[in-house]
């Protein structure tokens, strides 16, 4: 009897060690990749948007509901970024495992220093939001900050692999400090640098490196430039000079070439996600990326 009990005991073991991979559902490609990272073979990931999308605006189409509802995770940027399709793709999934306040619902911008908190919510101020700006993915620190958090969870989660996420983490949180000394040293003469910015999407990028946004192409939040708002900024320029005027690689190219053209300053795309370009594979390539665009572009 004894003998049957072990050899139960030692079944139950392997098909535990052999389950499937804990399926995440990530709602940004950066979380994504900070999954693969700290989760190797023990997770399997899904981006439910990619580089060149903006993520305000993107549809609940029935894929990502399908992927919602098999996930055992979802990593999302929170700060009402999502805000337009995310609740109705949980909504829509059933997924009791992945819904707000459980364990399987995780929000990176929880766990950061937040930024362009507004005084005040109006609807004539443009997209403003309410919890502060959620492009927190510009600056690595707050990466870090995000992969300590992500892993507790992912070990939460998936206790039986605890200790290969704690490993598998602190891994990745040497490499990553020791890369962020190196891209601070890199970026050391951009200090100080008064650049221009399509949309209000690199305060964090702008804290971390003490760049100086002097104007930005939208004259609100989320509302296209006019044409005599690019010329009051252009006015603006011959006063107050910027070095660079920078996008998100899905931006739409037209206006910063505009007033690129015109200030005779460069335009810079930046990756701003992982797979924004070529370059930005995987997390240390989009800050490798970055850095030297805004380098290239100073010169």
């Amino acid at each position: 009897m004894k003998k049957i009990i072990s050899v139960l005991a030692l079944c139950l073991l392997t098909l535990s060690s052999a389950r499937a991979a804990l399926n995440v559902f990530a709602c940004e490609p950066e979380w994504g990749a900070l999954a693969q990272e700290l989760g190797g073979d023990k997770v399997s990931v899904y981006n439910a948007t990619q580089a060149l999308q903006d993520v305000h605006h993107v549809q609940a189409k029935p894929s990502l509901i399908a992927k919602a509802r098999s996930a055992n995770l979802a990593a999302c940027t929170g700060l009402e970024l999502e805000i337009g399709w995310l609740p109705m793709v949980l909504r829509q999934a059933g997924n009791a495992e992945i819904q707000p306040g459980k364990p399987g619902y995780f929000e990176a911008g929880s766990y950061v220093r937040r930024l362009e908190v507004p005084s005040r919510l109006d609807r004539a101020d443009g997209d403003v939001h309410a919890q502060g700006n959620p492009h927190i993915q510009t600056d690595p620190r707050n990466i870090a900050k995000v992969a300590d958090a992500l892993a507790q969870r992912l070990a939460e989660i998936d206790p039986l692999n605890a200790a290969f996420y704690k490993s598998r983490h602190q891994d990745f949180a040497q490499r990553w400090q020791d890369a962020i000394k190196r891209w601070e040293g890199q970026a050391a003469p951009l200090k100080g640098a008064a650049i221009v910015v399509q949309h209000k999407a690199f305060p964090y990028l702008s804290d971390w490196l003490g760049l100086k946004e002097v104007a930005t192409l939208e004259p609100k939040p989320g509302v296209e430039p006019t044409g005599s708002h690019l010329a009051e900024v252009l006015d603006q320029l011959k006063r107050q000079p910027a070095r660079m005027v920078i996008r998100a690689a899905y931006n739409d190219d037209r206006a910063s070439q505009w007033l690129a053209e015109r200030a005779k300053i460069p335009a810079v795309a930046l990756p701003f996600t992982v797979g924004g370009d070529d370059r930005a594979k995987d997390l240390f390539g989009l800050f490798d990326d970055t850095v030297q665009r805004l380098l290239d572009a100073a010169k």
